[in-house]
């Protein structure tokens, strides 16, 4: 079974190399099949073609992530929080976690996005890897949980 310290280190290892622009590192994350997407939760920010993904393959994946993080802001800081495993198989689990991105704008931490992860991570030649990473980032207004529509993350 895949140990949920395994995963957290994963994922939090991942974001930092991701923030610093650790691009020869990015291919050791994902597996040979891994699969990313990502989208608002919107699907209509003025800069949804920026943040949405759906690509297939270590080398489309990593090409993908190498490309958008060229174009983002630095310093860039993804704080996955709360990861958790949500089902665990021989050699593979999934998880979800909470995602916060910050920026620095005129010298103060500035709030980018927040979001959520669902991935699977699965070993793979003996090395956990991230084999489908989901993000779903929140740029909808907050209001009263039961007078909000419910849309699912899964």
């Amino acid at each position: 079974m895949v140990d949920l310290g395994a995963v957290q280190q994963l994922v939090a290892s991942w974001w930092f190399d991701y923030d610093q622009g650790n691009f020869d590192a990015f291919p050791r994350y994902f597996t040979a099949d891994a699969h990313f997407t990502c989208r608002s939760d919107s699907g209509q920010t003025a800069f949804e073609e920026f943040v949405t993904a759906d690509v297939r393959g270590r080398d489309d994946v990593v090409a993908w992530q190498v490309e958008h993080r060229r174009n983002s802001p630095y310093p860039l800081r993804h704080n996955g929080t709360n990861v958790h495993l949500s089902a665990s198989r021989a050699g593979e689990a999934d998880f979800r976690s909470y995602l916060v991105v910050t920026q620095i704008v005129d010298g103060a931490v500035s709030n980018l996005s927040t979001g959520v992860c669902l991935g699977t991570a699965r070993e793979e030649d003996g090395v956990l890897r991230l084999a489908e990473l989901r993000v779903i980032l929140d740029f909808t207004s907050s209001e009263v949980f039961d007078a909000a529509t419910r849309r699912p993350v899964a």
